[in-house]
């Protein structure tokens, strides 16, 4: 059986590593992209190997798409010196940023800063990465809770995620003859340094979001990665073009 490889872009730290680690513990590969945080990049490179799996981080800025070409030429090198592959198995659209801003104040190099990370970016990095991908992979894209209820603050940030969510369905539809499945994830709040750590570090918006949520509880990275490789599991091969939301039933 050939090994299984994903391609996780963010996964320097928060829900990126998270589901690096553990995708690795399932028996996946990984290759992760970091934008800055190299020595954290390769902590969890040193993750990986100690559970038994290979690990490779490249350097990536999800939101400058003229360098994806030579990412992607980078992918290729280290697919053929560590696997001897020419291709990948799952692509995990997970690199972004947050903006927490009201609508009257958002400004347009935030708008901007927006697109080019949460949308232009995962469009034109899959697309660029589309003859690397394996037939009968998949790539998941992570959305938001946000796209479902609405919090004061984030409606640039949300709406990227709807065109994001949206796109799914059609990469879905257009891929589906080479056997690619594509779906999204729509975490909820999570502790995370996400957006300057506010879910994790404001004590009163933790418990006001735990008082919301069935569970009782904010969300912890685990629970997205787990989440991610669950969908990614070779189990879920039929689950296809579906929003699925991991936020322990918040404002249901």
């Amino acid at each position: 059986m050939t090994q299984k490889i994903a391609l996780i872009t963010g996964g320097s730290r928060g829900l990126g590593k998270s589901a690096a680690l553990k995708l690795a513990a399932q028996g996946v590969d990984i290759i992760l992209t970091y934008q800055s945080k190299h020595t954290e990049a390769l902590a969890v490179v040193e993750q990986i190997a100690a559970l038994g799996r290979h690990a490779v981080a490249l350097q990536l800025d999800v939101g400058n798409a003229s360098s994806f070409a030579a990412f992607a030429a980078a992918i290729r090198q280290a697919l053929d010196q560590d696997w001897q592959r020419q291709d990948f198995d799952f692509l995990v659209n997970n690199a972004g940023i947050g903006v927490h801003a009201a609508f009257a104040d958002t400004t347009e190099a935030q708008f901007d800063q927006l697109v080019n990370i949460q949308f232009k970016g995962v469009f034109f990095l899959t697309q660029t990465l589309l003859p690397l991908i394996a037939d009968h992979g998949r790539i998941l894209n992570v959305s938001t809770g946000l796209t479902r209820f609405a919090l004061p603050g984030f409606a640039a940030y949300a709406a990227m995620k709807g065109a994001i969510e949206v796109l799914t369905k059609y990469l879905a539809k257009e891929l589906g003859a080479r056997g690619i499945a594509v779906n999204v994830i729509a975490p909820g709040a999570i502790e995370t340094d996400f957006g300057g750590g506010a879910v994790r570090d404001n004590a009163q918006m933790n418990a006001f979001i735990a008082s919301q949520t069935a569970l009782g509880r904010v969300g912890l990275p685990e629970d997205i990665g787990g989440a991610i490789a669950a969908i990614l599991s070779s189990d879920s091969g039929w689950i296809n073009a579906q929003r699925i939301e991991a936020s322990g039933g918040m404002f249901i």
